[in-house]
């Protein structure tokens, strides 16, 4: 599904990215995981079409990102760790305008937004403009627009800061479903504990470069995924 290939990214004399070469199938959750600073954003804002990189591919279902990007963005979502929304919409408009990019029927927008607001218990909100939301509303705002269109790719930065308990353990279950029906997800996160319990495969990335990837048993073995990414930032 996701084909990142020998990834280099730098900010003049700094290289945020340094060869980095990862694959994630479908079906998988995929952790991403370092310390801030580490190159985590940088990876997720090259994979999504946000930022230009200096060397290396990386392909969405076999499609090239520096190639086909509208391709590529029609088959993906992306959350990112600050939802910069429009504030000067009300929620119901920004999912609608989300639904008209990829196309969505008038009947499928209408039942996925009810479902999706329902969940995430902002339905009355919805007629709010987005500049009266908390960092929390929005955030699950973000999140049902990501979900609205089923993309085959979701890509996430930290999505669980500014969620409440009962809307971390909703997104998860959706995460869950939305790889089992065949897609994938790649996401970095500080909750460790998070991915630990959800993610199939995870890497860990320290001043650009990966150090270590694999399924969870392979990366941690008898360890937690904390004492493990601990060891390996020291």
């Amino acid at each position: 599904m996701l084909r990142i290939e020998h990834l280099t990214k730098k900010y003049g004399e700094k290289l945020a990215v340094d060869d980095l070469t990862l694959e994630i199938a479908p079906g998988e959750i995929y952790g991403f995981i370092g310390h801030n600073g580490a190159g985590k954003t940088t990876t997720l804002k090259s994979v999504v079409g946000i930022l230009k990189f200096d060397a290396g591919e990386i392909t969405i279902d076999g499609v090239s990102i520096k190639k086909d990007p509208l391709a590529c963005k029609q088959k993906l979502a992306y959350i990112p760790d600050n939802p910069d929304l429009y504030d000067f919409m009300k929620g119901i408009e920004y999912l609608n305008f989300i639904a008209d990019v990829f196309g969505i029927s008038p009947e499928a927008r209408k039942e996925k937004i009810a479902t999706l607001s329902g969940v995430f218990e902002i339905t009355e909100n919805l007629a709010q403009p987005i500049s009266s939301y908390s960092h929390g509303m929005k955030q699950k705002l973000a999140i049902i627009g990501a979900f609205l269109h089923d993309p085959k790719l979701i890509v996430m930065d930290e999505p669980f800061v500014g969620l409440d308990p009962k809307a971390a353990h909703e997104l998860k279950g959706m995460m869950r479903e939305h790889c089992d029906r065949g897609g994938a997800i790649f996401f970095s996160t500080h909750v460790l504990e998070v991915a630990e319990k959800l993610c199939d495969k995870v890497a860990i990335i320290k001043e650009g470069r990966l150090i270590r990837s694999g399924s969870m048993e392979e990366v941690k073995g008898d360890e937690s995924l904390e004492s493990v990414f601990l060891e390996l930032e020291d």
